[in-house]
């Protein structure tokens, strides 16, 4: 792993995220979901750095190997930390990718760094454009479910994410194309989250409204969802992004749970290498 300081605060605070930086051409961002870290890129890492990308990978603060600050997991916060690695690396023409949470990160950056240092987005299984349910949003989910997963995290952190990952990846129907060994595995990386940050960021993408950001989307964008989601229903997001998106090129896993990186896999990658060609 390598490191970088992110940028002093209003606040003073200053924070080392952990990062990955493989392979030459083109760049791409990888942006992890909840409450997982870089390591659930395994399988595109590989396939986009043998066919001749820049993959760029990071823990967000609070996950993975990054520092873990008491606060900061609100989504203004995690797009200023995304800007500083980009401008630590240098970046330009990139595409940032995200997935589920991580598709929240890449809204709001737009929303607030703009594109200029962008060429392409690409959302898989995002939270956006707006989780929760209200008066203006009556297809969201209710705000219990939300509350109903901290309780539960509250309760027996542990406990709660062994069933939380089985739900990820539709274990149940998915058997044959994941293991007990990989629903393990990433059991192990959701426990060694910070248990603050695991809470925060449960309020920061269930009740962030992202549709301004959406709509100020200049770039080619692929918004990528399994229509077996039971986590991110598509119904609330994926077919909402689209909609919202100018442009937006949209594309459907048939059967494909929440963590379509593992199970559907080979899908995700030919999608994902015939949008970063063309």
């Amino acid at each position: 792993m390598k490191f970088f300081k992110t940028k002093t605060t209003e606040k003073g605070e200053n924070i080392q995220l952990a990062y990955q930086d493989y392979g030459e051409g083109k760049p791409i961002v990888l942006i992890h979901g909840w409450p997982l870290s870089h390591k659930m890129w395994e399988y595109q890492i590989s396939a986009l750095v043998s066919s001749g990308y820049r993959v760029i990978t990071y823990d967000r603060r609070g996950f993975g190997e990054s520092d873990r600050p008491w606060n900061g997991y609100d989504y203004d916060t995690l797009a200023s930390d995304l800007n500083d690695l980009i401008e630590h690396l240098d970046l330009s023409e990139a595409v940032l990718a995200g997935f589920s949470m991580g598709g929240g990160e890449v809204a709001r950056f737009i929303g607030n760094y703009g594109s200029s240092k962008i060429s392409k987005a690409i959302l898989i299984s995002a939270v956006t454009p707006f989780m929760l349910k209200t008066d203006d949003n009556p297809e969201g989910v209710d705000k219990s479910v939300f509350e109903g997963m901290k309780a539960g995290i509250e309760k027996d952190r542990p406990g709660f994410m062994k069933e939380f990952g089985k739900g990820f990846v539709n274990f149940d129907e998915n058997k044959n194309r994941i293991s007990e060994a990989q629903v393990d595995f990433n059991w192990n990386i959701a426990c060694h989250a910070s248990p603050k940050a695991t809470l925060d960021c449960i309020d920061a993408f269930g009740t962030t409204d992202f549709r301004v950001d959406c709509r100020n989307f200049d770039i080619p964008t692929l918004v990528i969802h399994g229509n077996a989601d039971n986590i991110v229903p598509i119904e609330v997001s994926g077919a909402r992004s689209k909609d919202l998106i100018p442009n937006a090129e949209f594309k459907i896993i048939e059967n494909a749970p929440h963590g379509l990186m593992m199970t559907h896999k080979v899908e995700l990658n030919e999608i994902l290498l015939d949008f970063l060609r063309n």
